[in-house]
């Protein structure tokens, strides 16, 4: 089981935890909401929780909680710039339909 960043949002975490030295690294997951029933969910992890799996990645902690460990297994999240800004986009093997606004995703158990 694991969880990946690409090479673009490895080095915009990096950021993040050098402007935030209490964080202890990225908090991934997800929560319900949406149309479709699942939305990724990404912070600073500032604490680790009981039940955490620690993923570590070029110095980079990434922690996932017990519960969204089996939707987002295998997940690679990216960054991408879109004009003037840019988004974490998360590439999910899990997700088996997304909603129209890409907000929010399915896996295969939850539409059997």
């Amino acid at each position: 089981m694991t969880v990946s960043l690409s090479p673009a949002a490895l080095a915009r975490v990096q950021r993040y935890l050098v402007e935030t030295p209490e964080a202890l690294g990225l908090r991934f997951g997800v929560t319900r909401t949406g149309c479709s029933g699942w939305q990724h969910i990404a912070d600073l992890a500032r604490d680790q929780r009981e039940g955490d799996h620690v993923f570590e990645q070029d110095g980079v902690r990434i922690y996932v909680d017990d519960t969204s460990l089996p939707l987002v297994d295998g997940t690679r999240i990216d960054l991408v710039k879109q004009r003037l800004g840019e988004q974490f986009v998360f590439r999910n093997p899990n997700a088996a339909d997304e909603c129209g606004c890409g907000e929010s995703f399915t896996t295969s158990a939850d539409t059997a």
